[in-house]
């Protein structure tokens, strides 16, 4: 399992309408850097790009072009691993406050999940990994309200009851004998 010790995204960037409101959202909500910004020399657009690790220039890149009239996101998701159930139930919260849409939590038997739509309406999943495998797709309602040993003791047993179910140290082996 990867270990964070805060929101951490992969490398990629999106289009977007509002330039600064965007990047007000994903600093404020997953405290990402902006390690540079600037104007596109070989294309005419305007970059701001963020990072959560001081090993990575940039992670994730919000680019100024995508059209006020788009009303359909092409991105399918973006997802935040972060270290603890906490830190679900409290970016889940000040996502709210940001401007966040169709906050929903989801257990996954792998993972615990939130789900939301951000400012512009693109699916954002933060997430927690854990150490089962079942089968996915696979998601049952997450009741954040419940404390973080209830969430685990019940995810444990219904990954088990899973037909599917391994651990992720078994499904990684399982993984490497596959590799050819």
């Amino acid at each position: 399992m990867l270990k964070v010790l805060r929101p951490t995204p992969t490398h990629y960037g999106i289009y977007v309408t509002d330039l600064e409101l965007m990047v007000n959202f994903y600093t404020r909500l997953f405290g990402l850097t902006i390690t540079d910004r600037g104007k596109g020399v070989s294309f005419d657009t305007d970059l701001v790009f963020t990072s959560a690790s001081e090993d990575q220039h940039h992670q994730l890149v919000f680019a100024t072009g995508r059209p006020k009239e788009a009303t359909f996101s092409t991105i399918m998701q973006m997802s935040f691993l972060v270290p603890s159930i906490q830190h679900l139930r409290d970016l889940s919260a000040l996502a709210r406050t940001l401007g966040a849409t169709k906050i929903r939590s989801m257990n996954h038997g792998n993972a615990l999940s939130v789900y939301l739509h951000d400012p512009e309406g693109n699916l954002v999943e933060v997430y927690l990994d854990l150490p089962y495998y079942v089968s996915q797709p696979h998601g049952e309602p997450l009741d954040l309200s419940l404390s973080d040993q209830e969430i685990l003791e019940l995810t444990e047993k219904a990954s088990q009851a899973d037909p599917s179910f391994k651990t992720m140290t078994r499904w990684a082996e399982d993984f490497r004998n596959t590799v050819t």
